[in-house]
């Protein structure tokens, strides 16, 4: 496996962030058998094979699931992540920020062909400012909601503090 750029400048866009905050990400070479077309999670990393990538926002929502699980249990995440405990909603939340962040359209992320059909749905409270799992995401110290942010000195989310939970 490498880690050298990708040829897609979107992909390569998205994983310089991920490497930046400190999530591996590698090319890889995958059979039929990933969760997601051209794409898992290995050992806490995140491994794309871009001749089978059909979306690229779904890196940044599987990397979302890696930044909202508790930094000592990251590394051992693989295959498909179950999302219990609120993680979905927070990495859902979490790959939204990321999006603008980034400087990229969210609907990348939240594709219709993602989110069993409710992508339009999720962006459309986010654009209006109803945002979901941002109580998870201030209680794992990555953001502040914005009736808090003042009170902690911090920008609200989408603003992030701390793109991994420790």
């Amino acid at each position: 496996m490498s880690t050298g750029p990708f040829t897609d400048p979107l992909v390569e866009k998205i994983a310089a962030f991920l490497r930046g905050i400190g999530l591996p990400v590698q090319h890889g070479t995958l059979d039929g058998t990933a969760f997601l077309p051209g794409l898992t999670l290995d050992a806490g990393r995140i491994i794309i094979d871009e001749t089978k990538l059909l979306y690229p926002g779904d890196v940044l929502h599987e990397a979302g699931h890696l930044a909202v699980t508790p930094a000592a249990e990251r590394a051992t995440c693989g295959g498909k992540l179950t999302g219990g405990g609120g993680e979905e909603m927070g990495a859902i939340a979490w790959s939204y920020a990321a999006a603008l962040h980034i400087g990229i359209d969210p609907a990348i992320v939240f594709h219709e062909h993602g989110y069993r059909s409710g992508s339009d749905s999720l962006l459309e409270n986010f654009r209006e400012g109803r945002f979901l799992a941002v109580p998870l995401l201030q209680w794992m110290g990555l953001t502040c909601e914005e009736k808090n942010a003042a009170a902690r000195g911090c920008a609200p989310y989408p603003h992030i503090l701390r793109w991994l939970r420790e």
